[in-house]
């Protein structure tokens, strides 16, 4: 029993030193789309060139009250990625097939200082 604690205290404390997904720069975007499950076909559909573009995490999240309102965040190593991908014809293009209704609002963060 001790040994278990002593391991998941020793694990516990890898995980905070070094999270999986630590994101030196997140781009939230919020949109609202005409029909969730067309965006989303289009979304996973462009994941090799998320990549390309240098994204290296994600994750889509839908409104509780409306489930046409969706807000996705990306990770990237720099500032200068994230405006790249942000700025990038081909994923105006796939916002457009997808059904998104509108401009996105698109906000960048970094990790706050304790």
């Amino acid at each position: 029993m001790k040994r278990a604690v002593l391991a998941t205290i020793a694990l516990l404390g890898l995980i905070q030193a070094c999270p999986a997904n630590a994101a030196d720069v997140r781009m939230y975007i919020r949109h609202d789309v005409t029909d969730y499950a067309a965006w989303r076909k289009i979304y996973d559909g462009f994941d090799a060139e998320r990549r390309g573009l240098g994204v290296n995490g994600h994750a889509v999240y839908r409104s509780a009250d409306n489930p046409n309102d969706v807000t996705v965040w990306h990770d990237f190593k720099s500032a200068e990625a994230a405006k790249a991908f942000a700025a990038s014809p081909n994923l105006k293009g796939a916002m457009q097939n997808a059904g998104v209704k509108g401009p996105p609002s698109i906000w960048f963060v970094i990790p706050a200082d304790k």
